[in-house]
């Protein structure tokens, strides 16, 4: 009797012979047949929606009934029933679609918008509490007990001791007039007067290189201690060094409290004030926020950059600050007024206009041009374009974009809106990196490959660009690792304005 097959080899061999035949099927048919021939098995299984045709990717006008490939390779975007705009640019997408892509909305509504003005500066050592030690005689420095910069330092501690030759002869000459006796009957009047003279010329000069005259003493050696609370700034001290009068041994600065230099933009001050709160963000310490008051604004204005220094001032009891950090300044300015706001993520900025994607009944979409006011933390206010109440899409509306052919429906809608601003409106310019494989002097052409421009939702490429004028490829050979600049001129065309050697091969 002959052993029977289990029934996993079975299974295993029948699979093998389907995927055999599968795949000797598709070597005989052609790419684009086989992905036709998925889509018509897609239809029926789903039995929801019907395939209408491809649209071109770079939102030219141009349609196919089969999946084809445009002139740098992108796939055609499938366009299904329902899904094609109309002639108001409305967009509808499936609810299974919507469900997938996790479409989100918000409500546009009056709000308080916190739109702080945003800076950038540095912490800087507070200078009302800086101090100097310095002497105002001339000397020696015999000890130090303070040796090295940064080093803290307490009100009174000892600093460094010198010797001077001036200090001691001022306080002997202070001691030998005490010591006469100029007060017994008989003496001389004008030796009287004298020793008198001399005591307080003596004492005179003391107080003035700030020395304690000690009647009847002498000290040959001074130490001189520190005056604040503090760190050690700066340190010109060594042993035995020579110091002449008024010249700085020790700089000392008390960093319980430090400032924060912002520079503020010109169009932005007259929204800051003196007193006003800020929160400061340390790179240093990306979790923590650090509370401010604006304590000055500078009376000058930096012309290169146009702004303007403004101070701030706040506590540093824990010595996390230090002077030189890199430090970011929000500045409460939003008022208490309330105002129409949406979530920032609404926004699609096209370059020349603000549209957000207005969520209509039954899963459909409009896109709605706007006018943008101040901008919040999170989210924006809205000038012109909608009304309170009105639901926009916040979350999956590039998606939207992509998968309903919205770029067609963003282009056209409002078009006699679009050509009048089009005068007005700045061209967007765009910046990759690639090589330059060919030059053809006589079309004003280049060939580039292109690493994935996410500006454009490209992927890295070769294609075809226009030259702004032919200085662009002046000097830059065929073959070079390049960075460049292009702007679109129109449907699919994009010119190349600025190119300049990269110094390193695209990747």
């Amino acid at each position: 009797m002959k052993p029977s097959l289990s029934l996993p080899l079975i299974a295993t061999a029948v699979l093998a012979a389907l995927g055999t035949g599968y795949w000797m099927g598709t070597r005989q048919a052609p790419a684009s047949e086989q992905m036709a021939a998925a889509q018509t098995a897609e239809a029926p299984a789903t039995g929801q929606r019907k395939l209408l045709y491809y649209r071109n990717p770079m939102g030219l006008p141009d349609t196919s009934p089969v999946p084809k490939k445009d002139s740098m390779g992108m796939d055609y975007i499938p366009v299904y029933e329902g899904e094609e705009p109309d002639d108001s640019g409305v967009v509808k997408v499936s609810p299974a679609r919507v469900q997938t892509l996790g479409v989100k909305t918000a409500i546009a509504e009056m709000a308080e918008l916190d739109a702080p003005v945003r800076a950038v500066g540095r912490v800087e050592v507070n200078e009302r509490a800086v101090a100097e030690v310095a002497p105002k005689f001339e000397g020696w420095i015999e000890k130090l007990y303070i040796n090295a910069t940064g080093d803290p330092v307490r009100r009174g501690q000892a600093l460094f001791s010198v010797y001077s030759p001036e200090l001691v002869s001022a306080q002997k000459e202070l001691s030998i007039a005490q010591d006469l006796k100029l007060d017994t009957p008989g003496a001389d009047p004008a030796a009287r007067d004298s020793a008198r003279r001399l005591a307080e010329a003596a004492r005179e000069r003391l107080r003035n290189w700030d020395v304690q005259a000690q009647d009847g003493k002498v000290a040959h050696r001074l130490t001189f201690s520190s005056p604040v609370n503090g760190v050690v700034l700066e340190k010109k001290a060594v042993e035995g060094m020579r110091f002449a009068p008024g010249m700085t041994i020790f700089r000392v600065a008390d960093l319980s409290t430090v400032w924060v230099i912002a520079d503020a933009y010109e169009q932005d001050l007259a929204r800051i004030q003196v007193g006003q709160a800020a929160e400061i963000r340390i790179d240093a310490f990306p979790d923590q926020r650090f509370e401010a008051k604006v304590t000055y604004l500078y009376p000058t204005l930096n012309a290169p950059t146009r702004t303007t220094q403004v101070r701030l001032e706040l506590a540093n009891k824990d010595g996390l600050l230090r002077p030189g950090m890199f430090a970011h300044v929000d500045l409460a300015t939003g008022g208490s007024s309330p105002r129409l706001t949406i979530p920032a993520s609404a926004i699609i900025d096209t370059g020349s206009r603000q549209v957000v994607l207005l969520a209509l009944e039954e899963g459909k979409f409009k896109p709605q041009a706007v006018k943008i006011g101040q901008r919040g933390r999170d989210k924006v206010e809205i000038l012109e374009g909608l009304s309170e109440g009105d639901k926009v899409v916040v979350a999956a509306n590039f998606l939207i974009d992509a998968e309903s052919n919205l770029k067609a429906a963003l282009g056209n809608f409002s078009e006699g809106d679009a050509k009048a601003d089009k005068a007005e409106a700045p061209v967007k310019t765009y910046r990759a990196q690639g090589k330059l494989d060919s030059i053809d002097v006589t079309a004003g052409t280049v060939t580039v490959t292109h690493e994935p421009i996410p500006d454009l939702q490209w992927p890295g490429m070769t294609m075809d660009f226009n030259l702004a004028s032919p200085e662009v490829v002046r000097g830059v050979p065929p073959g070079t690792p390049i960075r460049f600049e292009f702007e679109q001129q129109g449907p699919g065309e994009f010119a190349i304005t600025r190119m300049e050697h990269s110094g390193h091969g695209s990747h």
